[in-house]
């Protein structure tokens, strides 16, 4: 029988990050790679020393309520965390931790992608390539909203936020900003700080999302607040679906309200709202902003190193609870 520490990995990891698995500890792959109910979750959990989920495993109260009494942790394999019920994990002296950091680059390219795709017209135009639609060329064919110069608006400044402000600067976007607490000097580099969302969005030609999904950020941008937006703006989305309201979102590209979206993420994903999909001023992509092969190895690594921490007796670097 194996001394290691049992651990259970909902799903299929990077190969670099599974052989490191398969050398220190006891682990339990999902090579299939499906998605497990929450019956075969707390099931396959059984005798398992920890947890390693993605956010497509929702560690709701009464998942975690139910895992075994051997449980010791649940590291995370993403940054966000709003599929884990962090106060029952507490509650059951489960240690959890996350990814921080180490998606923040690819995360804002992905942001960047789905500006400039939204911006100028992406999907139309990759659309008429692919059904030979495309006509002849014209002075007013398809034109789109150009980046350079522009409002961004950032919707929480955090890692990732700051580096989408960097990224923005090489196309000589003015920024603007609102977080929880105004940045240092240093850090702001000459952005324009907004002590409320609804300050900071009449100023936004475009909005880019980067807050965490909380309970006080669930719908946070709705009609209201679209409202407030300049007509013609562009929102972008690279955070958490929940911070959007759907049907509030889809009434402002429907009406001419904004010119278009580039979204990542979805409410229900990847059930996603249907109406999304027979627009065709969105720029739509299946949650790739970490999808880059060295991004997911450093979020595998980064989520063994706080499991190592943990079963040595240590404390993890990225811990939530």
């Amino acid at each position: 029988m194996s001394d290691k520490a049992v651990v259970f990995v909902t799903r299929k990891l990077p190969q670099a990050v599974e052989a490191r698995l398969a050398r220190d500890y006891d682990a339990r792959f999902n090579k299939e790679d499906k998605v497990y109910t929450n019956e075969e979750l707390i099931d396959l959990a059984a005798g398992a020393d920890a947890i390693i989920p993605c956010h497509t495993e929702k560690l709701t109260a009464e998942v975690i309520q139910r895992l075994p009494d051997s449980i010791r942790a649940i590291c995370s394999f993403s940054v966000g965390y709003d599929h884990i019920d962090l106060d029952a994990a507490k509650a059951r002296g489960i240690i959890v931790t996350n990814t921080p950091e180490v998606l923040s680059d690819a995360t804002a390219e992905i942001a960047m992608l789905c500006l400039l795709g939204a911006a100028r017209r992406a999907y139309e135009g990759e659309r008429e390539i692919r059904t030979e639609t495309w006509a002849d060329w014209s002075a007013t064919y398809q034109l789109g909203i150009q980046v350079t110069g522009k409002r961004l608006g950032i919707l929480g400044a955090g890692r990732v936020g700051q580096i989408m402000a960097k990224r923005a600067r090489g196309f000589d976007m003015e920024i603007h900003y609102y977080n929880r607490n105004r940045l240092s000097a240093d850090v702001e580099a000459g952005a324009i700080y907004h002590e409320s969302v609804e300050a900071l969005l009449p100023h936004c030609d475009f909005l880019s999302i980067h807050c965490p999904a909380t309970p006080e950020t669930h719908h946070l941008i709705n009609a209201e607040r679209i409202a407030l937006l300049p007509d013609g703006a562009i929102v972008v989305n690279t955070a958490r679906g929940a911070v959007v309201d759907d049907a509030a979102l889809i009434e402002a590209l429907r009406s001419g309200k904004l010119f278009a979206a580039g979204l990542d993420v979805f409410n229900n994903e990847p059930n996603i709202d249907p109406r999304y999909k027979e627009l065709p001023n969105t720029f739509l992509l299946p949650h790739i902003g970490s999808a880059t092969r060295e991004t997911r190895d450093a979020m595998g690594f980064r989520a063994l190193d706080n499991l190592d921490a943990i079963i040595a007796g240590g404390e993890p670097r990225d811990r939530l609870a």
